[in-house]
């Protein structure tokens, strides 16, 4: 890597806590107001809420890049990443002139459900806090899941605002290279790329092994990844979604899928575009990394995560019984809820466990810990929603100055249950789950060396 580079991935601050939108809508514009002469700040739409969506360019290369951050609310270090990046640039008149990119960047693309996850964003890092605040939304209304598409069954043309403001940006920059910036909550590193690079995998790996991040070798993020080298895969769109569900689901396809495809999909039909998507842990477990054998099947381990699933869902749509008359069906919390607890899915994974060779053998420890462990984690994301969607119910009782007794109690009660479960389920990750907190530096740092990689590797095997 040239020495340019390596300088400003080394001078990466040492952030200790995440940007609030309005801080970095701070910070942008002012950025704009420093660097007349390189930096400009545009509105490309407006959010749900009637938030102004915008978009800084940066610099007057002979290559178009398109980067976001926040394509999923709960997902901040890429706008860490770009926070840096985009101040880097505007400074850094060799820099700008070494990448040869114009750059065109969407630090908080889900500006609403960003600020539905502020209570966790400046700490403390710990499993219950994160997922005591947590917010993600449903698959129709994802920012990045929300994209037009036609095929077989599935016809999905409900584009949400800010769908269609990245729509309108990538249809006017037509950009060879787009970088989505990712984060999950546990696991390793891993990648999604429109195409094979084999060329620069090794490149990538080096990256996360420089800031001591272990790459993700657990079970992949769905059963019906293609894995092109350890931790490296064909980008997702919604057609694999819908021929794995076709294949091994007993469902009606008509209405199996309720959201649209991805940015990446939509950018490669319209202008050949590249897609780079890194995704990156907050939470850090050793035994993720461990290929050893483990002492149960593969199969065994997959399908106590779907019990474990069907059995919290269950719990979910009991506790919404108690008070769901109650809240409004625009209820943010409610509608992800709803969502995520209707997903049928687990009979489609039941069937191709059996059907598939590959999960006739001994899970490695890393595919025991991610299907037993990891996947009772995300299900204490959804528990802190199901507290969330009650208190945002009473929040707005209190700010109208409504009196319903009835109403008041049953949202309380559930709210109560809830947040019994949650604290039950959370004190048994803690005692379970041996986790570090990944330092944000080392985060940014990965995502900028390996989007810098693959910016170098596009201009001349485009």
């Amino acid at each position: 890597m040239k020495k340019i580079y390596e300088e400003l991935i080394h001078a990466v601050p040492d952030y200790k806590t995440f940007f609030t939108f309005e801080e970095m809508e701070e910070h942008s514009k002012k950025l704009a107001a420093d660097y007349t002469e390189c930096v400009e700040i545009f509105k490309i739409g407006e959010t749900r809420d009637g938030a102004d969506l915008n978009c800084l360019k940066i610099g007057n290369g002979s290559h178009t890049a398109l980067m976001f951050g926040c394509p999923h609310p709960n997902e901040p270090i890429g706008t860490m990443m770009l926070e840096y990046f985009s101040e880097e640039l505007a400074k850094n008149k060799e820099l700008r002139e070494e990448l040869d990119y114009t750059w065109y960047i969407v630090k908080v693309w889900d500006v609403d459900g960003l600020k539905l996850n502020e209570k966790w964003l400046k700490g403390p890092y710990t499993l219950y806090n994160y997922s005591r605040n947590f917010f993600r939304p449903a698959g129709h209304q994802q920012v990045d899941w929300t994209f037009p598409v036609d095929y077989k069954e599935l016809h999905f043309a409900n584009t949400i605002p800010e769908s269609e403001a990245m729509m309108g940006l990538i249809d006017k920059i037509r950009p060879e290279f787009i970088y989505s910036l990712h984060n999950a909550g546990f696991g390793g590193v891993y990648w999604y790329l429109s195409w094979q690079t084999p060329e620069i995998y090794e490149a990538m790996r080096e990256a996360t092994r420089k800031q001591e991040i272990p790459m993700h070798l657990g079970e992949p993020e769905a059963p019906y990844c293609v894995e092109w080298a350890p931790a490296v895969y064909q980008a997702l769109d919604i057609h694999a979604d819908y021929d794995y569900l076709e294949k091994y689901g007993n469902i009606d396809m008509k209405n199996a899928i309720k959201c649209g495809t991805c940015s990446a999909a939509y950018a490669k039909e319209v202008c050949n575009a590249f897609t780079l998507l890194t995704e990156e842990p907050y939470f850090y477990d050793k035994r993720i990394t461990d290929m050893s054998e483990s002492d149960i099947m593969r199969c065994d381990a997959v399908l106590a995560k779907v019990e474990e699933n069907e059995k919290c869902n269950r719990f979910i749509k009991e506790t919404l019984a108690i008070s769901q008359e109650y809240m409004d069906k625009k209820n943010p919390f409610l509608m992800a809820l709803e969502a995520f607890s209707e997903n049928d899915s687990g009979d489609a994974t039941k069937k191709m466990i059996k059907e598939n060779p590959d999960y006739q053998k001994k899970a490695t420890v890393a595919e025991k810990f991610d299907n037993l462990l990891v996947s009772k984690f995300y299900k204490a994301l959804s528990y802190g929603m199901l507290i969330r969607a009650n208190e945002y119910e009473l929040q707005k009782m209190e700010e109208t100055g409504e009196i319903a007794p009835e109403k008041e109690k049953a949202l309380k009660n559930a709210a109560v249950i809830a947040e019994k479960a949650h604290r039950e389920l959370a004190d048994y990750l803690e005692e379970n789950i041996n986790y570090q907190v990944v330092p944000i530096k080392k985060l940014v740092s990965i995502q900028l060396e390996c989007g810098i990689i693959m910016a170098e590797y596009l201009k001349s095997h485009k």
